[in-house]
Formats: C-alpha cells, sequence, structure tokens
C-alpha cells in the first residue's frame, strides 16, 4: 500500500483536526496494541515467526504525523529511552562477537596447535575457514534479515553453542567444520547492527550510535585480554584453550537471553513504547527519506544494486579495510608474542590495543560531531593515517617498543570503519538494496581475511592495503558529491520535480526518490 502526503496548507482548523484524531488514535491503540501492524494471518504457521509490516492505521497516522510539528521535548525523551535500552545491549553483544572471532587466537597461545597436532598451514586454514563460512552465508544471510525479526535472528545462542563445541574437538577436520559453522552464524552480525541503528535513530544520529556500540570492539579486545589472562591462569582437568571456548561460549549463551529479551523487533511491534511514542520514532526519521520497512524483497532494487557503482565501492571498502584486520584478529597475539613476551603477558598487551581502539572511536565521534558540513570522508582519510604509519613501524621498527606502539596504533583503522558503516546505512535507499550494500561491505570483509599474511610479507600488505583504502574512500565521495549535484542542478532547471515536504512511506530506493541525497548528517553536503 502506497500513502501520498499532501500539502500541508490546510487551515488552522482542519489541523487541529489532524491533532485530535492522534489522540484518539493513541487512546484507542492503547487498548488494542496490535493493531499497530499486520498479523500476517494469511502466511499459516510459519508466518508467527515473519517479521511482521506496519498496519495501514499506522501508515495512515503516520502520515497525519509528518504534517504536524514534533515535540522536542518528547523526542529527546524518547531518544534518551532508546539509547541505553538498546546500545548497551548492542555493546556487549558487540563485544562477544569479537571475542567470539579472537578465540582461536588464544587458543593457539594456550597450546591447541600442539595438542591438535595443527601443522602451520592447519591453523591458517582454520583462521581462513571461518570467514569460508561468513562468505557462503554473507549474502543470502542479509536478505533473510528482510524476512524475520532482528533480535530473534541475530541469535548469538548459536554463536556460543558452537564455540563451546569446538572445545570437544579432536582433530583439524572436526574444528574445521565448527570453525565454518561459526563463520557463517556470526556473518549477519555486523549487519544486522546496522539495520537495528538505522531502523531507530535518523542519519544525522547513526555515526554516534555506530560509533558507541563499535566501541565495544576495543572492549573486546581488553576483556578478551583479561578473560584470556585469567583463563590461562585456570588450573583444571582441561586445557587452557578448552577453557578458553567453554567458557566464552557460555557466557555468550547466557547474554543472547538478554538480547533476545531487550532488544525490540522494530517500532511496529514493540512494547517499550507507546503507540504515540512509536509514531514519534518514525516520524522523526521523516526527512531521511526512506522511512519504509519492507518484509518483501523487491527484484528491481535487486537489479538496481548490481547496477549501481557504489555496491563495488562498498565492496572494495570492506576488502581494503579488512586485509589488515585479519592480520591483527587472528595473528595479533601471535605478532606480540614475537616481540618477546611470555604467553600471558601477551593476553594483558591486547588491554592497550583494545583501550586504543575506543579512545580513536570516541575521538572520531567527538570530531565528527563538530566539523564543518562536506568533510566526512576526509575524517576517514585522516583516521587512516595513523594505521598506514603503524604497519610501517611494525614492519621496520628498530627496538620492541617501537613496533609495539606501531602495532597499537593500528587501531585507529576501527574509527574508520565506524564513519564508513554510517556512509552505507544512511546512503542507500530501498530495503532491498540497502541489504544487499551491506552485503558488499561484508562479503569484503571476510574476502579480506580469508588468507592468513606471512609476518613480514603480511604486515607490508596491510600497509599497502590501507593505503589503498583511502584511495576507495576518496572515489565514495566523489560519487556522492557528483550524484547530489546532478539531482540539484536537474530540480534547479526543472527537469525534476518534487515537494521536499513529501516524506515517502513505500519502499523506494534513493536512484527512484528524487528528493534523496547522499548524507550522514541530515545535510545535502554533508559527505
Amino acid at each position: 500500500m502506497s500513502i501520498r502526503s499532501q500539502s500541508p496548507t490546510g487551515s488552522v482548523t482542519e489541523k487541529k483536526d489532524v491533532v485530535k484524531h492522534l489522540e484518539r488514535t493513541t487512546v484507542t491503540e492503547f487498548v488494542v496494541p496490535d493493531a499497530d501492524y499486520d498479523t500476517n494471518a494469511s502466511a499459516g504457521f510459519w508466518g508467527r515467526f515473519l517479521k511482521k509490516s506496519p498496519s495501514p492505521r499506522f501508515l495512515e497516522d503516520l502520515q497525519r504525523m509528518n504534517e504536524t510539528e514534533l515535540d522536542e521535548v518528547k523526542i529527546q525523551k524518547i531518544e534518551r529511552k532508546l539509547d541505553w535500552l538498546i546500545i548497551p545491549a548492542l555493546a556487549i553483544c558487540y563485544a562477544f562477537y569479537y571475542i567470539d572471532k579472537t578465540t582461536l587466537a588464544y587458543a593457539a597461545i594456550f597450546g591447541i596447535k600442539t595438542d591438535l597436532h595443527l601443522r602451520k598451514t592447519e591453523y591458517s586454514w582454520l583462521s581462513s575457514l571461518f570467514y569460508f563460512g561468513w562468505l557462503f552465508w554473507a549474502l543470502p544471510g542479509n536478505l533473510l534479515m528482510q524476512k524475520f525479526p532482528l533480535n530473534k535472528y541475530l541469535a548469538i545462542f548459536i554463536w556460543g553453542g558452537l564455540l563451546m563445541a569446538q572445545a570437544a574437538s579432536r582433530n583439524f577436520t572436526e574444528l574445521a567444520i565448527l570453525r565454518t559453522l561459526s563463520g557463517a552464524a556470526e556473518a549477519i552480525a555486523d549487519p544486522a547492527f546496522m539495520l537495528i541503528s538505522s531502523t531507530w535513530w535518523t542519519r544525522a544520529q547513526q555515526p554516534r550510535v555506530i560509533g558507541l556500540w563499535y566501541c565495544a570492539n576495543g572492549g573486546g579486545i581488553g576483556l578478551g585480554g583479561l578473560l584470556g589472562y585469567a583463563i590461562g591462569s585456570i588450573k583444571g582437568g582441561l586445557a587452557s584453550w578448552k577453557y578458553e571456548f567453554l567458557i566464552i561460549g557460555a557466557l555468550c549463551c547466557l547474554w543472547s537471553i538478554v538480547l533476545f529479551i531487550f532488544i525490540p523487533d522494530s517500532p511496529y511491534t514493540t512494547h517499550w513504547f507507546t503507540r504515540e511514542e512509536r509514531l514519534i520514532i518514525v516520524s522523526r526519521k521523516r526527512h531521511d527519506q526512506h522511512v519504509a520497512d519492507a518484509r518483501k524483497w523487491d527484484k528491481g532494487q535487486i537489479l538496481e544494486a548490481f547496477m549501481d557503482i557504489k555496491i563495488y565501492l562498498f565492496f572494495f571498502f570492506g576488502l581494503t579495510a579488512n586485509i589488515p584486520n585479519g592480520g591483527t584478529s587472528n595473528f595479533g597475539t601471535l605478532i606480540v608474542k614475537g616481540f618477546g613476551f611470555d604467553t600471558l603477558t601477551t593476553t594483558l598487551m591486547q588491554i592497550p590495543y583494545g583501550a586504543v581502539i575506543v579512545l580513536f572511536i570516541l575521538v572520531t565521534i567527538f570530531v565528527n560531531n563538530r566539523l564543518p558540513l562536506g568533510n566526512r570522508t576526509w575524517l576517514m582519510v585522516a583516521t587512516n593515517i595513523p594505521t598506514v604509519a603503524g604497519f610501517a613501524m611494525v614492519a621496520w621498527g628498530k627496538n620492541t617498543a617501537t613496533r609495539l606502539a606501531g602495532f597499537w596504533m593500528t587501531g585507529a583503522s576501527n574509527a574508520t570503519f565506524v564513519v564508513g558503516l554510517s556512509l552505507v546505512s544512511g546512503n542507500v535507499g530501498g530495503t532491498t538494496k540497502k541489504a544487499i550494500a551491506s552485503a558488499a561491505v561484508f562479503l569484503g570483509v571476510a574476502a579480506g581475511q580469508v588468507e592468513a599474511p606471512v609476518y613480514l610479507t603480511g604486515v607490508i600488505a596491510c600497509m599497502v592495503s590501507r593505503a589503498a583504502e583511502i584511495v576507495v574512500i576518496i572515489l565514495l565521495r566523489v560519487v556522492f558529491v557528483t550524484s547530489n549535484n546532478r539531482r540539484d542542478k536537474a530540480l534547479a532547471s526543472g527537469q525534476i520535480e518534487y515537494d521536499p515536504r513529501h516524506i515517502p512511506l513505500d519502499d523506494v530506493s534513493d536512484w527512484k526518490n528524487p528528493a534523496f541525497r547522499y548524507v550522514t548528517l541530515g545535510a545535502p553536503k554533508d559527505v
């Protein structure tokens, strides 16, 4: 159902009638809360497990609310509640997500290679197989997110279960199978976090929100180091690497229950907010030019995605950003241990690395909110420069202190990636097209981490990859600026016409919506 907005030029009496209608609707919906979304009754038994679309009645009331000025006090109250309800849950989940991926690195220094008689090439394959599973499930996993409720589809309970099962591995083959399944299960993590962020917050707010939960990446590194030190100190009947898998996996399973309870599915189905608040949550995003949350795949948007150069640049952004991350996440502990530290000290050396990541992200968020418009992509370039320098210090540093400091400096790249994720979530219109764009980024992420680097050659390759990432960022900027300028000129010359007050409530891609501008903070030239 497509509902078009009308120009808000009615009389004062008509506007008062709109307000009165909203007030009456709010009271009614407290009595019948399920009327905000379609029940999927025609879909049968399995329809109960599918994502629910907003009801026609909700869309009609949303259309009316979009014609009114929202109460800023109410908006701030709702956004504070959103921040405290969702961001901490996502942050802790993201910490587990990072720790899960790096348990193999800690298992390596706790003796798994000796106990399972792993050859050097087999350990490298275990790192790569995780991302082969990720590659396999990235595209279908992203498309299925359009069909299922996010808090249920995230399913980190499966992550924990597979992690605990790895403790029972007796040889390379068993561990390889479980690593591949773990990669497939976690392939939807980053895209799900991004989709949750874009569902609940405006494009202007998404860099801050993504940055806050992504800080848990650094927190996960620090927490992983502390847990690794504590687990390595356990004197039990099992090998230390087995405790690593069992304890981290069990904690992950426990947190999945909290996530299931506290993360709401969508603004239409949540019971954490009143009906009026649900309408405000969606209506405050009216200027994003994309407020629909479609459950059906759009074939036209699939074709459009494969014709859009942005999608390919997003892939290369994910690729160039994560060739280095494959080295630091899977081999970071071995690199640091190679500096001459013992096993337990190596685990503790991950704590400053995590702190550096958090510091860079927070500083970037702070600077980002205060930069003049039009400098977002330049900020991404600036945060990448310390990473290039850091890898150079690791490769050619003359002493341990220089090389260790260089390794820590590579954490600056996480700030670049945070801002890049906000470009994806904010600059693609259309639910299906956005899912493919997200998949493209994380296909690049997985591809970049598949091959394990040899030490010196790998470090140099990481440095070159970061330099290539800067080129990709500049190309994205060119695409965004050129597209915005072309649309502005077409509007000025009368080639296209649209009412800027019209807010599309149907599922429209960025190509099909003439009012869409490629932005990250809500201003036309903020790229």
